[in-house]
């Protein structure tokens, strides 16, 4: 007689408990992809949700004037006051991408700015091509000066990407605390030094107040001077890219030493150079603005505006608002341009100057900001201030 197959049957009672371990095993991993692939979708969805900021820079209209400050993060918050205690020297906080992401979400909380800008500073640039730099405590950056062609020869690309790196880390970890913490409306900003400001310091050896050895440089040696301002653009059109791949939308060319330069100079080493990074940034990623901001060019900004094919023009505190309505607004959006001074100050002043920069540009496409950064001795509740008159004017 044969024997009854069924449930009285090991070998089939074992059969089937692998194949239910194995069904089972197989539902958990396809459920857990399905959602992972699920949060990732809802994650990009939610980074790409309308953004006021974003929607100035591509010429449309919003129903709110968005609005960030330049150096947002920084000193007069307490939270980064006490973060920089425990974290150590600026670039320890700034080559580290948690702490880097942490202090580019405080202001966030705090205000509710419509972008956030990466915490990080021009002269990782030269840093990263192999020029030394250190933040002296109450003296600022300090750099091996250059000051011949011949010095050229210490930078290089051979750990650019590396040293770079934790950059791109902290913009991906912004990008995902933005979402996570509901802040789905605000921007994120990437940046570079533009190269005639980065060169300025690398041949200086730091800040400075008449750039001697960089302009008697250029002048003398144009050729030489075109080498270097060659490499700072090959090597910042490639940190924006690589910003932008990261997670940045928009990024900005920060050119604070503009103003040093004669009309012949501004236009060789600020217009020229920020024309070619435009354009190979575009290369890359056509759709992103780019926001340039030459300090202290004065009427050079409308040659600027016109010649560099920059989506978005920030204007300094020496523009008159009325005549950039007029020149620059009509051209593209403009973003701007609140003394830093008058938010330390507060008061009836600040009320005033944020009154009549939004009655001279509120109605075309305007970004409002600052002329410069934050000071660090301003205090928060003049920030607050700050906040509250944009929002209800705006």
């Amino acid at each position: 007689m044969h024997k009854k197959r069924g449930k009285n049957n090991p070998r089939l009672s074992q059969a089937l408990l692998l194949s239910k371990t194995f069904l089972k095993i197989l539902s958990i991993y396809y459920y857990s992809f399905t959602f992972e692939n699920f949060e990732a979708k809802r994650e990009r969805k939610m980074a790409n949700q309308k953004k006021n900021f974003l929607e100035v820079l591509h010429g449309h209209k919003t129903d709110h004037i968005p609005f960030w400050f330049m150096r947002q993060a920084g000193r007069y918050l307490p939270e980064y006051r006490d973060l920089r205690s425990r974290a150590g020297g600026f670039l320890e906080m700034a080559y580290n991408p948690a702490i880097a992401s942490e202090i580019t979400l405080q202001p966030i909380r705090r205000f509710g700015m419509d972008a956030a800008i990466i915490f990080s500073d021009i002269l990782v640039i030269p840093h990263a091509l192999g020029q030394h730099l250190e933040f002296v405590t109450g003296e600022g950056p300090k750099l091996d000066p250059l000051r011949k062609t011949d010095d050229l020869s210490q930078l290089n690309f051979k750990n650019f990407e590396s040293h770079l790196a934790p950059v791109y880390e902290a913009i991906q970890r912004t990008q995902s605390g933005l979402s996570q913490e509901g802040h789905h409306a605000t921007a994120l900003i990437g940046f570079a030094g533009a190269p005639w400001t980065v060169a300025t310091y690398m041949i200086e050896g730091g800040g400075s107040k008449d750039f001697i050895h960089t302009k008697t440089w250029a002048y003398r040696d144009p050729e030489g001077f075109s080498q270097l301002i060659d490499l700072l653009v090959e090597s910042t059109a490639h940190y924006l890219i690589k910003q932008i791949d990261a997670g940045a939308q928009t990024v900005q060319l920060f050119d604070s030493w503009a103003g040093a330069l004669d009309p012949f100079g501004f236009r060789k080493w600020a217009i020229e150079p920020a024309k070619q990074i435009v354009k190979l940034v575009k290369n890359s990623h056509p759709h992103t603005p780019i926001i340039g901001f030459p300090r202290g060019a004065g009427q050079n900004y409308l040659a600027y505006a016109q010649e560099t094919g920059v989506d978005a023009l920030g204007l300094d505190t020496s523009i008159d608002t009325r005549w950039a309505a007029r020149a620059l607004q009509s051209q593209l959006p403009v973003q701007g341009n609140l003394d830093p001074i008058c938010v330390l100050a507060g008061g009836d002043a600040l009320t005033l100057a944020v009154e009549k920069i939004i009655g001279d540009l509120g109605e075309g496409s305007f970004i409002f900001n600052l002329g410069h950064g934050i000071h660090k001795d301003t205090p928060v509740e003049h920030v607050e201030m700050l906040v509250k008159l944009i929002r209800e004017q705006g």
